[in-house]
């Protein structure tokens, strides 16, 4: 008797710690990415963006609208502006004087976490909706046994059945909800676009395309949640300092090293610059990207030197 009294205390402290291990480190994360969301502030455009003071003062004395989509046009040769407005024009900012980089817009405040989620949160926020889900779900999963209770008429405690029908219906009417709205943006990130983009396709120079910054699935991945993947769970910059050669160069045939070769907030790769031009080398990259095929360093780089070329013309 003892010893099966041992072995049954034994198995309650296990499931007990278990429990209260579970239902801590999924607090612990709900709490961290909580935080994360609301106190990461959304990146601001960089310098060079912004207009000099004599290019400012010719804009703004030129009443023209031709003429003044002209001077934005040069202005943004120098710059990694690959996106238009609906007319074509550079995309430019009255408000903050600025041209737009890509994917760059005014946003408004997300209620649920009192910030913009942008470029240097949309990770955070989505791990604290992937572990607010967890969450209510853990609770609803744990409180269900106690509603079968209440149910069958083994609950005798009133303020016990109140407090199990209240955590029963919060963590499912949560559950079902952030369930859609993750599901959501999960959409969101393996098609690579904002929440903007996917009402209203991105403008090119070729004109809108709504896949334009789609990379494909893993790629699309890195570029939310960062090369390192063993950070991908946590709340932590995970997106390294790798380089990658692009030919997305201020419209030259030079090679350039970036950080981040998923992008970095201002400058984004696209798949348009290329397969727009050639769908060929859309399919190409295709199977590149299913292992099929692949092709040595030189052609590669023969190849991103003809796609500047032809993005130039």
């Amino acid at each position: 008797i003892v010893k099966n009294w041992m072995i049954v205390l034994f198995l309650y402290l296990f499931f007990l710690v278990a429990y209260l291990t579970i239902f801590h480190i999924l607090f612990v994360l709900f709490v961290w990415t909580y935080w994360k969301s609301i106190f990461t502030l959304p990146v601001q455009p960089d310098k060079k963006f912004h207009m000099s003071y004599a290019d400012k003062e010719r804009y703004e004395n030129e009443e023209r609208p031709e003429v003044q989509r002209q001077i934005l046009a040069e202005i943004a040769r120098k710059l990694p502006v690959y996106t238009r407005t609906g007319n074509g024009g550079i995309r430019f900012c009255d408000r903050c004087q600025l041209i737009k980089p890509d994917r760059c817009h005014h946003c408004s405040v997300c209620a649920m976490v009192n910030n913009c989620i942008g470029f240097s949160n949309y990770k955070f926020f989505l791990l604290f909706l992937a572990y607010s889900l967890l969450y209510c779900l853990y609770i609803a999963a744990t409180v269900f046994k106690y509603f079968i209770k209440y149910w069958t008429g083994e609950l005798t405690n009133g303020r016990s059945k109140f407090h199990v029908l209240f955590l029963l219906f919060v963590a499912v009417m949560f559950f079902v909800s952030l369930m859609f709205l993750f599901g959501y943006h999960c959409w969101l990130v393996s098609r690579n676009r904002s929440t903007l983009e996917a009402f209203s396709a991105p403008v090119f120079q070729n004109g809108p395309d709504k896949n334009g910054f789609n990379l494909g699935f893993v790629k699309n991945l890195q570029q939310v949640f960062g090369e390192e993947k063993k950070l991908w769970l946590l709340p932590v910059d995970s997106s390294g300092f790798s380089f990658f050669r692009t030919t997305c160069c201020f419209h030259s045939v030079s090679l350039c090293l970036f950080p981040r070769s998923q992008g970095d907030g201002h400058f984004f790769p696209m798949r348009a610059l290329c397969e727009a031009q050639n769908p060929l080398l859309a399919n190409e990259e295709q199977w590149e990207d299913d292992g099929i095929d692949e092709e040595p360093h030189g052609k590669a780089i023969q190849k991103e030197i003809s796609c500047v070329l032809m993005h130039r013309d």
